[in-house]
């Protein structure tokens, strides 16, 4: 299970919080790191807060989009504790690592987290089929980058202890997420060009349609069926 979860930073500002994210993966058994567009690594900073887990740090994986760190998941998690007019599926780190003992089964999955001053962009969150948010202090809710991923690693560590409740496979693959952003990319083009959608006035259309896929979870004849209908609608009007 652990193996197959990515945790993936998103425009880290400070190079130690990179090395204490590390340390925090590490004790709970995480292995794979993604760093998108990090703003200063590598740094000798992130190693001396790395401690024992420089290993984490050297196999890190340094990209410059998030497109390229999950492009290859097919279950995409983002951390997020604001509110939202249109409301994603929200889980609790407990829930999240209970629903990827399933998930990590077939597949690898991705959990995001942003940069220390914002978080994740909306348009970041958009990418994901689900948010977590940490419950806390309501009168000080403030967790650092490195208490936040240690607090959903160790669920997923604790999750991983108990695989009782895995069930069989279905033995089809869900669409991955570049094949999910390919497809909103199509989506969009063809609605524009059949005047569904007005590029000037988009009223939170793609944001309720991405929301609608993503919880559909698509699996790859479906996203095929969906694709050919958006290529026939195109042939038609062409």
């Amino acid at each position: 299970m652990l193996n197959q979860i990515r945790i993936v930073l998103v425009n880290t500002s400070h190079p130690g919080n990179i090395g204490s994210v590390a340390r925090a993966m590490k004790t709970m058994g995480l292995s794979d790191l993604y760093l998108v567009a990090p703003q200063e690594f590598p740094h000798q900073k992130a190693y001396e807060m790395a401690v024992s887990a420089s290993d984490v740090l050297d196999e890190a994986t340094v990209v410059g989009s998030l497109d390229e760190a999950v492009s290859d998941c097919r279950y995409v998690v983002g951390t997020s504790a604001r509110t939202r007019v249109i409301p994603w599926p929200k889980l609790t780190p407990r829930e999240l690592a209970n629903n990827l003992k399933q998930e990590t089964a077939t597949h690898q999955v991705a959990i995001l987290f942003g940069c220390e001053q914002s978080g994740l962009s909306n348009d970041e969150l958009e990418r994901c089929h689900a948010h977590v948010e940490i419950p806390a202090n309501p009168v000080y809710s403030s967790l650092n980058l490195a208490q936040a991923v240690q607090i959903i690693a160790y669920e997923c560590y604790v999750a991983s202890l108990d695989r009782s409740l895995i069930e069989p496979t279905l033995g089809y693959r869900l669409a991955s997420a570049d094949e999910m952003e390919k497809f909103f990319t199509h989506l969009q083009e063809v609605m524009v060009r059949v005047d569904f959608l007005k590029p000037n006035q988009p009223r939170k259309l793609m944001t309720r349609l991405r929301r609608l896929f993503l919880r559909a979870r698509v699996d790859e004849n479906e996203m095929n069926i969906l694709r050919g209908i958006l290529t026939a609608v195109e042939h038609t009007i062409s």
